[in-house]
């Protein structure tokens, strides 16, 4: 009820506001004629890139959403779990903390949270993939739109993927000499910076230089004396981008980044059941457990929070050879490297129940080459060809109940963790190196069967390759000194290793339908076949039992959309039903009383959804846009922990989400105020696929808010701007660890506030 009233209350304050602003529209303007209303929304148009040729965002016949470069300004979205507020279907679980979200789109989510996989969710960075957490990095500055593509990727995309695709495309250098930049200051004592400059170094070379910096105190309060807060922000990303475009005939451009986070790590609060933190572990030795004691919703009490480290290099070449006047090739050249580190405490006490470190370094090479052609006759087509070379290293240790005598001896060492069964006061440790291989050919095609009606289609074949080696994994004291080789399980060898091989072959394809009854009204249909790759467990750790290798997942996806432009484009009405048969999900599996930790196939699910997205622009000042998203999940066939899953909801998937937005800009005395309010709202949705009560999350809503203020030639503004207006608290992700006593939570970041100045020149 709490949340619900606060849903209530955003939505109440969104409509008051336009109650508001169309009363004063009303009083200080005549109404537009029909002329001013179209040039108001062919000012706002988004030309994206989603199916490899530049589009108006009506046009293109599948579900899309899309935020241009200035309202990615406007809705301070500076991380991309930020995204949820303008996307409805769109989620993010925070089990690896802020700037390393795991997507879910449309109920399609990853429920694996090792450093090494693969999500069904690709993100692109330039047409880039960005196949591993190592490698993200800072990819939210400087750009000129992101692109949220629903439903299986694989006709178009260089990685094929279940779920949808996060496409983030920067700024080019325009061979034009100016800038930006923009300062910022809010509450826990954060600074941010960011900015961009280029030059026209010729009139067919121009370069562009980047940058983000953001630096800020922990906002999950920690008591232990002299520890540092949880969740502190610390980072800066840097990009070069070199253009060359000579002629009609070439453009090549070329980008250099690096990014560094450092901050303090995420602080997980831990909520007690049973007997407390410690669960019956601690009782039966004569000592006490923990309930929080004193703690609020945001506060700690551990002493093990240190920084969390990610550093990312990477270099790309995008390259549009223009062979003839129909036909382009296009090649996007990528190398990334990146790395990544961590320590948790994963009950935020000073009790030793669990401690764990991760790492991991990621060296990735890819290629894609595709032909478009751009005939003047209806029949057109791509046809590419992709590679990537992905190769990782990397190693979990986890730690449990080591200060415990386990024997009463007055020491604490590997005979305690002997003595403890393997698992009090022991070490458990792995560490492997990991290959994938992959290689597609696609193509996409469309045949125009009348004036208004066009036939699409499209194959993909994906060969996926992986090797895992050198795989470790050992039982090890509280000082870490090697005691026994559980993977693979050698009695005599603590050193022995193991490893894994799979090969894959995929046929994947779409077909659809698309007729234009008026130039405004878009109608589609569309049947699609998606895939995502094999997967190694990188968490075994216990038994030789937990180094699976889960078969590639499968969808098949029916969708019926539509896109109208109404009343003089004053309106937009996009909507979309669809349907997912769901095969093969992988999914991670933590037993809650043994630890032991494996890597599934869930055989099947399926899925119905609806969207609706709606868009008035009543004025050249004034937008309103409310988006909602209906998903309706179900495990048809399934067993994790024995237990039979069938009918149970999939992972973060929501039945209802709803985003609702405001922009108005009020002119004044040679200056404007543009506003923006903001209110995403979620329903109760579960972090387990077991559909625990102890995992289920209810419904929430957020309200964000900004205002800035500039004069009429844009040249600087101020804007005052506030996240979480109502301080909403929620839980991003939790797992059942109620053998140790308690449910590992992760909580999402309270009310924040602040002022920013921002330049042109």
């Amino acid at each position: 009820m709490r949340n619900t009233r606060r849903v209530v209350t955003g939505l109440g304050l969104a409509s008051s506001m336009a109650a508001l602003v169309l009363a004063g529209t009303a009083q200080a303007q005549e109404a537009p004629a029909p002329t001013e209303q179209a040039e108001a929304f062919s000012d706002g148009e988004i030309v994206v890139t989603a199916q490899k040729r530049a589009e108006s965002l009506q046009k293109v016949p599948i579900s899309i959403a899309a935020i241009s470069g200035e309202q990615l300004e406007q809705r301070q979205i500076r991380a991309a779990e930020d995204l949820v507020s303008s996307v409805p279907g769109l989620q993010v679980n925070g089990a690896l903390g802020e700037g390393l979200p795991i997507f879910s789109l449309r109920g399609i989510s990853m429920l694996d949270f090792s450093l090494v996989q693969n999500g069904p969710i690709a993100v692109y960075y330039d047409e880039v993939y960005k196949g591993n957490f190592a490698i993200m990095g800072l990819g939210m500055f400087d750009l000129e739109r992101v692109e949220v593509l629903k439903g299986p990727q694989g006709t178009l995309y260089g990685k094929n993927t279940t779920g949808g695709a996060v496409n983030l495309i920067t700024r080019k250098p325009k061979f034009e000499t100016g800038g930006q930049v923009s300062f910022g200051y809010g509450n826990h004592d954060k600074v941010t910076a960011d900015g961009a400059a280029e030059v026209a170094l010729s009139d067919t070379l121009g370069a562009r230089i980047a940058y983000t910096f953001e630096r800020g105190d922990g906002w999950i309060d920690n008591r232990y004396p002299g520890a540092p807060d949880a969740n502190s922000t610390r980072q800066y990303g840097l990009r070069g981008s070199l253009r060359y475009n000579p002629s009609d005939v070439l453009d090549v451009t070329i980008r250099a980044t690096t990014t560094l986070q450092n901050p303090q790590n995420y602080g997980i609060l831990a909520i007690p059941v049973g007997n407390g933190i410690g669960g019956e572990i601690l009782p039966a030795f004569g000592l006490d457990t923990s309930n929080r004691e004193g703690l609020g919703r945001r506060e700690i009490d551990t002493p093990h929070i240190s920084r969390r480290r990610l550093r990312t290099y990477a270099l790309a070449a995008n390259a549009d050879i223009k062979l003839s006047d129909s036909l382009t090739l296009t090649s996007i050249t990528s190398w990334d490297k990146g790395s990544i580190y961590y320590s948790e405490d994963a009950d935020g006490t000073d009790i030793f129940t669990s401690q764990a470190t991760y790492y991991g370094k990621t060296r990735q090479i890819t290629q894609d080459l595709r032909l478009t052609s751009d005939f003047g006759g209806p029949f057109n087509f791509i046809v590419g060809g992709y590679f990537s070379n992905e190769n990782i290293r990397s190693y979990n240790d986890m730690s449990y109940f080591t200060d415990l005598d386990v024997n009463g001896d007055g020491n604490v060492n590997g005979q305690d963790c002997i003595d403890g069964g393997g698992f009090l006061a022991c070490n458990v440790y792995n560490r492997f190196k990991q290959k994938k291989n992959s290689y597609a050919l696609y193509s996409d095609a469309s045949y125009e069967l009348a004036d208004r009606l066009t036939l699409r289609g499209g194959l993909r074949y994906t060969h996926d390759r992986g090797k895992l080696r050198d795989f470790v994994a050992q039982l090890r004291a509280p000082d870490r000194t090697p005691l026994i080789n559980t993977v693979p399980g050698s009695a005599t060898d603590l050193f022995a290793t193991t490893s894994r091989d799979y090969s894959n072959d995929n046929v994947s394809g779409k077909i659809g339908i698309d007729f234009k009854p008026t130039d405004r009204v878009l109608l589609y249909a569309s049947y699609s076949r998606g895939y995502r790759g094999a997967a190694f467990n990188a968490q075994a750790l216990f038994s030789p039992v937990e180094l699976t290798v889960t078969k590639p997942e499968k969808i098949q996806a029916a969708e019926l959309g539509f896109k109208t432009e109404l009343l003089d484009r004053m309106v937009r009405l996009n909507g979309a039903v669809y349907w997912y048969g769901y095969k093969d999900q992988q999914v991670f599996d933590i037993d809650p009383l043994t630890s032991v930790q494996r890597l599934l196939n869930l055989p099947k699910s399926r899925l119905f959804g609806a969207e609706l997205d709606l868009q008035v622009r009543p004025t050249h000042n004034l937008t309103l846009s409310t988006g909602l998203a209906v998903v309706d999940t179900k495990v048809q066939k399934g067993m994790v922990q024995g237990v039979d899953v069938r009918g149970n909801k999939l992972v973060s998937a929501p039945s209802f989400t709803l985003t609702s937005s405001i922009d108005w800009s009020v002119p004044f005395g040679g200056w404007a105020a543009d506003s923006h309010v903001d209110v995403a709202y979620a329903s109760k949705q579960y972090y387990d696929i077991l559909n625990r009560e102890t995992t289920v999350e209810g419904d929430y809503a957020i309200v964000n808010g900004r205002v800035r203020f500039h004069p009429e030639n844009d040249r600087y503004g101020v804007a005052f701007w506030m996240k979480n207006i109502t301080n909403t608290y929620y839980r991003t992700n939790k797992i059942d660890a109620s053998a140790l006593g308690f449910i590992y939570t992760h909580v999402n970041a309270p009310r924040s506030y602040g002022v920013t100045f921002d330049a042109k020149f």
